[in-house]
């Protein structure tokens, strides 16, 4: 029984779920000019923003900053397109909690140090 129960446990203290929370064709948390630009498509990058978890959170993670993380990837990109917003639960007790934000850099060629890239 014992060993039953520490099996158990440990089960809920490694376990967690990452939730699909929102699909965007275009995001971003950057101001930039839609109409005098040169877009093309860059990688596929993740950003994510986190907080430890010690019997209650040690902090609030934010999904801006996890898209910004994912945008400043490259110093010429303005936005993300195809974006996938997961909402990430790996504690019981311990563990960490945040958010990661998928999506294809949209990177702006009329940029100042982005001719030429």
């Amino acid at each position: 029984m014992k060993k039953l129960l520490a099996i158990a446990l440990g089960a809920m203290i490694l376990s967690g779920c990452t939730v699909r929370v929102a699909d965007m064709t275009v995001g971003s948390t950057k101001n930039y000019n839609l109409n005098a630009a040169k877009f093309e498509k860059g990688a596929r990058v993740i950003g994510e923003d986190k907080a430890p978890i010690v019997i209650f959170p040690l902090g609030i993670p934010s999904v801006k900053t996890a898209m910004d993380r994912a945008i400043e990837k490259d110093k010429c990109a303005v936005g993300l397109s195809d974006v996938v917003i997961y909402q990430l639960n790996h504690a019981f007790l311990f563990g960490t909690y945040g958010y990661r934000v998928e999506g294809t850099q949209i990177i702006d060629k009329s940029q100042m140090g982005c001719e030429g890239k």
